[in-house]
């Protein structure tokens, strides 16, 4: 690499910058990456923000928040990338200060249709329930929060792996009105280059349904791994190899 990046790394629902750990060790360690920064952003009352009093904070204002700790960490030329759930803020972000972003990553990101939300989205019935409806991997109604998070987030995990990853979990919350939010946008984007990155086994979004986020973000690139929904934890080494390769691109 001729010149230096610097990555933004957003975590998604329930879990905290933390959560990048290991993809920006792996990031440090390979050979040809040379970036300034690798920042992992959090959410207000996530990660190094929880505990914070959130009643009261919507996507504008969360969007303004990661806007602003970018520019006290004087973060420029930024590679942004996002999991999950950070694809419903990633856009109002770039919408904001396009300026700030060399491209934009969304790593098995979502976003609702305008005024649909979150929960809305996600439905109350399994993968393949309702075609107009994510689903869940299980039947919520008779399996409790552990097994339901497992499926989500762990099935490409060793037991060990997972136990250790579900412990960590229950104390990173978004702010309550972000789950409320219906007016989406994101027909402004094209000014900046973005990426989708879909993983084949994802416990929690379906390929098909990654395959729809991506054309609502307007991804003209799709790369695709056979990983879960926790990549970044699970296969770090090569999410890092796909992020020095998006770096390399104009």
């Amino acid at each position: 690499m001729h010149q230096q990046v610097n990555f933004a790394f957003l975590h998604g629902g329930g879990q905290g910058g933390w959560v990048w750990q290991d993809t920006i060790e792996a990031l440090n360690h390979q050979a040809g990456v040379a970036f300034a920064r690798a920042l992992a952003l959090d959410v207000p009352g996530c990660g190094a923000k929880r505990g914070r009093h959130t009643d009261g904070i919507g996507l504008a204002d969360i969007a303004s928040e990661l806007i602003h700790d970018l520019e006290a960490e004087g973060m420029r030329d930024v590679i942004l990338v996002g999991h999950s759930q950070a694809g419903c803020v990633l856009p109002a972000m770039i919408e904001s200060r396009p300026d700030l972003f060399r491209r934009v990553v969304y790593v098995t990101c979502s976003i609702p249709l305008p005024g649909q939300t979150v929960e809305a989205m996600m439905g109350t019935g399994r993968h393949g329930t309702d075609p107009d409806q994510v689903g869940w991997p299980v039947d919520r109604k008779s399996v409790g929060i552990e097994q339901t998070y497992s499926s989500m987030f762990c099935n490409d995990m060793s037991a060990g792996d997972a136990a250790a990853f579900l412990g960590r979990l229950g104390q990173d919350a978004w702010p309550a009105q972000s789950y409320q939010h219906v007016d989406w946008h994101y027909t402004n984007l094209d000014g900046v280059p973005a990426t989708y990155v879909v993983c084949l086994a994802d416990g929690i979004l379906p390929v098909a349904w990654q395959q729809k986020f991506a054309e609502r973000f307007h991804a003209k690139r799709l790369v695709r791994i056979d990983a879960g929904h926790q990549v970044m934890n699970t296969r770090p080494q090569a999410l890092a190899e796909i992020l020095r390769n998006e770096a390399l691109l104009p």
